[in-house]
């Protein structure tokens, strides 16, 4: 699977932990920054990994940033993107399994090392069921972003 990764200062350190493991697991990670802990600012980060993914790029992606939360914000207004804070295993797979979720999002500052590995992990390795109730509740997410967002976003500046 090819996953788009990316983080703001705060989490640099846990990024490269999991794009290493993904990559152990033969995964192709693109890494799409930042590499510094010099501050930078969060949103900068999450529009470059979800056109990434929602331009096909990536078939999904893994975004950090200190609690996951402001990332997770940003990444949701790009439209087709469908990003999550999960700090739990159940949470990554379900997320993906009724609702198609393509981009976890990782608080650096709240998991450890080992069980952001492990939430990638069992991220990546979750699929989407396309259940009847599932689909018909994906629909319906799609219609609001339709409804409320209007365009698609400009893939030619990512």
């Amino acid at each position: 699977m090819r996953i788009a990764i990316a983080s703001d200062h705060a989490g640099v350190e846990r990024k490269a932990e999991v794009a290493a493991a993904l990559r152990a697991e033969g995964h192709a990670v693109d890494d799409l920054g930042t590499d510094s802990t010099k501050p930078v600012d969060y949103p900068d980060y999450a529009e470059r990994l979800g056109l990434a993914v929602v331009g096909g790029r990536a078939d999904r992606g893994v975004l950090l940033c200190g609690s996951g939360v402001g990332a997770s914000v940003a990444a949701n207004k790009i439209p087709g993107v469908r990003a999550a804070v999960c700090h739990d295993t159940y949470s990554a797979h379900q997320g993906v399994e009724h609702d198609d979720m393509n981009i976890l999002v990782l608080g650096a500052r709240v998991v450890g090392p080992e069980l952001a590995k492990e939430l990638a992990r069992t991220f990546v390795a979750a699929r989407y069921t396309g259940e009847e109730r599932h689909a018909r509740r994906l629909a319906k997410v799609r219609s609001m972003e339709e409804r409320y967002c209007g365009a698609e976003p400009d893939l030619s500046t990512s």
